[in-house]
């Protein structure tokens, strides 16, 4: 089954982590990158998901999430940095991607995970001068 990808978007080998989701258009600042897409779960189901290996799970609210590698649009291939290029906002039940600045065709998108299913001990590999080592914010981080 072939992955419908958001428009703008390419799935390519990424130098942080496996595979990445890349820019094939600018991307304006503050400007709507794609929605997050997938299998809408509890957060229950969520957490009973989280021993997976590769976790593809973003949380929608105190009640919701997704896992984007059931019906995925290609963003669930975003992969964390600690000097991310794009945010995410939760807009009427859709979490939704942003650009934090420019970001030019080629470009890899990044987020800030910030807190996470992933133990807190996974470490990170954005390779930023200010990376704090870990995918999740640990304590006041």
């Amino acid at each position: 089954m072939k992955l419908k990808l958001a428009s703008g978007l390419a799935v390519e080998e990424s130098p942080i982590n496996g595979k990445g989701c890349f820019a094939t258009t600018h991307f304006g600042r503050w400007r709507k990158i794609a929605p997050y897409a997938g299998e809408k779960i509890s957060n229950a189901e969520a957490k009973r998901r989280a021993g997976r290996r590769i976790l593809r799970i973003c949380g929608i609210d105190h009640r919701w999430s997704l896992d984007g590698s059931r019906g995925g649009n290609g963003t669930h291939y975003i992969n964390h940095s600690c000097t991310p290029n794009a945010f995410t906002r939760t807009l009427y039940g859709q979490l939704i991607f942003f650009a934090l600045k420019d970001i030019c065709p080629g470009e890899e998108i990044t987020i800030d995970y910030g807190h996470t299913l992933h133990p807190d001990s996974k470490r990170c590999r954005c390779g930023a001068a200010s990376c704090r080592g870990t995918i999740n914010k640990i304590g006041g981080a």
